[in-house]
């Protein structure tokens, strides 16, 4: 991660956006909000409207192009000139919001030349903070007197906490030991697809002890910086915006995020923004 260019006005910028739309995630969260379905049948809240806006009011002045969701038809032959982009998911598993199981998102990652160099993710009912740093890897802050502090919207920026705080107060990740036994497999509550039945059941047959845990949204990807699970494989369809955030904070825990067909690396702001499928892993530690 480039220091120069991940600077603390970069992550607290960031962080303030998503705690803030996490915070209007929540507000709708807790009444009798009304889904609509979008051109390709898959729903769409307030909820997702409330986040989209706060994030890009917040990031759009920093002078770098923002793509999520509600961009996606910007032509590629704009977008490929962009070196530096954030790429959002202000809302990631709102099928899962609908449900009202928490398993929900606010997704932010800052691309350079394809390569996530910056994430967070914020998980608003639990009220947990992922996030990557130039030099202190990945992070998971659970403070509640700092979140509070981030979250209120006319809060002087000499009031916000400062980056060493955010630091001192959070965990470096991971926190527990990657890949020992039982070999846990996460993977999607929403989308299980064959393919991944059959990577479980392959690797019950490599692993005395295989255990598999699902989850929504880019949960998958904290499970696996946190070293609560050792392995995410995604066998089956994400947009860019799902999987940017995930990917530079489980980069940043020292997991591997790699193409599931080649081996290669996983890029963003390609032609076609459908990702190929890939995996997360820590490397084997039995």
């Amino acid at each position: 991660m480039s220091e120069k260019i991940v600077t603390d006005r970069v992550v607290i910028t960031a962080l303030r956006a998503a705690v803030l739309a996490g915070q209007a995630i929540m507000e709708v969260y807790h009444t009798d909000f009304s889904v609509e379905q979008k051109s390709d049948n898959s729903p769409l809240t307030l909820a997702d409207r409330r986040a989209h806006d706060i994030i890009t009011k917040r990031l759009v002045p920093m002078g770098i192009p923002v793509l999520s969701e509600e961009g996606k038809n910007i032509p590629y032959a704009e977008r490929k000139m962009w070196e530096m982009l954030w790429i959002v998911d202000p809302l990631d598993g709102t099928k899962e919001f609908i449900k009202r199981n928490d398993e929900f998102t606010v997704n932010i990652a800052l691309v350079q030349r394809q390569v996530p160099i910056f994430g967070v993710i914020y998980v608003p009912v639990k009220k947990l903070l992922y996030f990557t740093t130039a030099n202190d890897g990945a992070r998971l802050l659970q403070d509640g007197e700092i979140l509070e502090r981030l979250s209120e919207p006319g809060q002087a920026p000499a009031n916000l906490p400062d980056l060493k705080t955010l630091i001192h107060r959070s965990h470096r990740l991971p926190i527990g030991i990657p890949g020992c036994r039982p070999y846990v497999i996460v993977g999607s509550r929403s989308h299980a697809t064959p393919g991944l039945e059959a990577f479980v059941e392959a690797q019950k047959n490599r692993y005395e002890q295989v255990e598999f845990v699902s989850a929504g949204s880019s949960l998958k990807f904290c499970l696996v910086a946190e070293g609560k699970a050792a392995i995410y494989p995604r066998l089956g369809p994400t947009m860019e915006w799902d999987t940017a955030a995930g990917h530079a904070i489980a980069a940043a825990s020292g997991a591997r995020v790699f193409r599931h067909d080649t081996g290669g690396p996983l890029l963003y702001n390609c032609p076609d923004l459908l990702n190929p499928w890939f995996v997360v892993e820590f490397q084997d530690k039995k």
